[in-house]
């Protein structure tokens, strides 16, 4: 047992190691601290961007959703794709107007394109709100993993305190670059561990194939849709598919790796990357179905990982692969605590409270706002129990309603900041009122996050066609840009509309 704690111990410490490396390479500049001076190369970026897109969320929550609901995590091999798709597509057009105007947050891009203070201020709060929540996953997920590989030994509320304490340092110290680095490693070591332990578990009841044919035997509800349970069909499987996607796009924290980016060329890769690295969860489907036929029963279904560890494998390599689980929830965790605390800076403060701060203010504020965020969610973790991929799924659902006005900012030249605000507002409220008000939170089998996406969609559409803009000047400075854009990475969209006007002409 003491080699286990000692184990994860060692893999906690080391990112306090990268951060005081990292930062020696650091500029007391704010674009330095939050964005990597917008030079981040190829191998950090998908490293970076895979292991903050991974979290406790799918190092626990999927071992569990297949433990307890059956096949219906499947759909995250298409989400996988999806998020990739997005960040190629979206997110180079992003990186490529942030560039152009020095942007760090989203609200600037928002603020900036809509031209309104009100949108730029609604934006900020919903990055915060929602992500706080999702924040507290990692920690509790973290938190678990500890808890079960000392025995108990380390109870649950100084796992958590321990585990944040490690990452406010580090990021402290070394900013985006420290977690960039610490993500490097962090990134291999949670897909293979993903994949080892699924392999290795399987084994214990006499493989992949020999497990498959005993679920099937014993509890065929698990193999197929809507579950064991009756509630998980392809209608949650259609919601999970768009809004984990879609949320965890839109959480500041990917923002801040889009904006780092130091060649759009790099943006092509992601999709192959990120589809490739999803066959991770083929390892899930085999631990959380073993666990049905070893396991049942079990209280706290997101503990089912580590509890078929300790009870199944040898504790060294127990230990390894849990370290691998803590290395998911760091991951994530330390770039949602620097996102955070990167918009409270840049949106509020920064705006604000004090337009004429220097750059060394700056970084001062960023780093108080990661002390305080970080006990926001260990507050959260203590006092607001529940299932990870439920508390996931609601933040995600909010985060994934902006994905409607930034379309329209890097693609629409009528998209008006009316349309933007309500439709927000519409669908951040539906999402709250389905999930916390209603006497049914799924109508028509879709989650919450459908429902908004939908009604903020109509709202944002039709407002936007029926008003007219008048910052006639911010209109014309986007499409130029846009414009620019296309000339630069896609020439030949230019050159099939220049002959389709000739074509017409003639």
């Amino acid at each position: 047992m003491t080699g286990s704690i000692l184990i994860i111990a060692a893999f906690m410490i080391i990112p306090l190691i990268v951060g005081l490396v990292s930062a020696r390479k650091a500029q007391t500049t704010s674009e330095d601290f939050f964005v990597q001076g917008r030079a981040m190369g190829s191998v950090a970026v998908f490293f970076t961007v895979a292991a903050t897109w991974w979290s406790a969320f799918a190092f626990l929550g999927s071992n569990a959703t297949f433990y307890t609901s059956g096949p219906i995590y499947l759909t995250a091999l298409a989400w996988n794709l999806l998020f990739g798709f997005m960040y190629y597509w979206v997110g180079k057009r992003v990186w490529y107007l942030g560039k152009r105007f020095d942007y760090l947050t989203p609200s600037d891009l928002m603020g900036d394109f809509y031209n309104s203070e009100a949108l730029r201020i609604l934006v900020a709060v919903i990055t915060l709100i929602f992500t706080v929540p999702y924040l507290q996953i990692q920690l509790t997920g973290g938190a678990y993993l500890i808890e079960v590989a000392s025995g108990g030994v380390v109870p649950f509320w100084l796992a958590a305190l321990l585990f944040y304490f490690i990452i406010i340092v580090y990021v402290w110290v070394g900013g985006i670059r420290a977690i960039a680095w610490t993500d490097v490693i962090y990134g291999a070591l949670l897909f293979f561990g993903m994949m080892y332990a699924g392999y290795y578990i399987a084994g214990k009841v006499g493989g992949p194939a020999s497990m498959f044919a005993q679920l099937a035997s014993s509890s065929p509800g698990h193999l197929t849709l809507p579950g064991p349970n009756g509630n998980m069909g392809y209608s949650m499987w259609f919601s999970l598919f768009v809004i984990v996607a879609i949320g965890a796009f839109m959480g500041p924290q990917i923002w801040l790796r889009m904006y780092s980016v130091k060649s759009g060329k790099l943006f092509g890769l992601m999709p192959f990357l990120l589809g490739l690295a999803a066959f991770a969860y083929f390892g899930s489907v085999l631990t959380g179905y073993t666990g049905v036929l070893l396991e049942p029963g079990l209280e706290n279904a997101d503990q089912i990982l580590p509890v078929m560890l300790m009870n199944y494998a040898p504790y060294l390599l127990a230990s390894l692969i849990m370290a691998a689980g803590a290395a998911a929830a760091m991951s994530t965790a330390n770039s949602q605590i620097h996102a955070v605390s990167t918009v409270v800076t840049m949106d509020i403060y920064k705006r604000y409270v004090n337009p004429a701060a220097n750059q060394a203010r700056i970084v001062h504020i960023g780093r108080l706002s990661l002390v305080g965020f970080s006990l926001a969610a260990y507050i959260l973790a203590l006092t607001v129990p529940g299932l990870l991929v439920t508390i996931g799924i609601a933040a995600l659902a909010g985060t994934a309603q902006l994905i409607v006005p930034t379309l329209g900012a890097i693609t629409w030249r009528k998209a008006h900041p009316m349309a933007a605000f309500w439709g927000l507002m519409l669908g951040v409220t539906t999402v709250l009122w389905l999930s916390y008000g209603a006497s049914t939170s799924n109508p028509l089998g879709l989650h919450a996050g459908i429902w908004g996406l939908v009604l903020n969609t109509a709202v944002f559409v039709v407002l936007s066609l029926v008003l007219q803009r008048q910052d006639h000047d911010v209109v014309e400075r986007f499409a130029k840009a846009r414009q620019d854009y296309t000339a630069e990475y896609h020439p030949e969209q230019l050159e099939d509309s220049d002959s389709s006007q000739a074509t017409s002409t003639q």
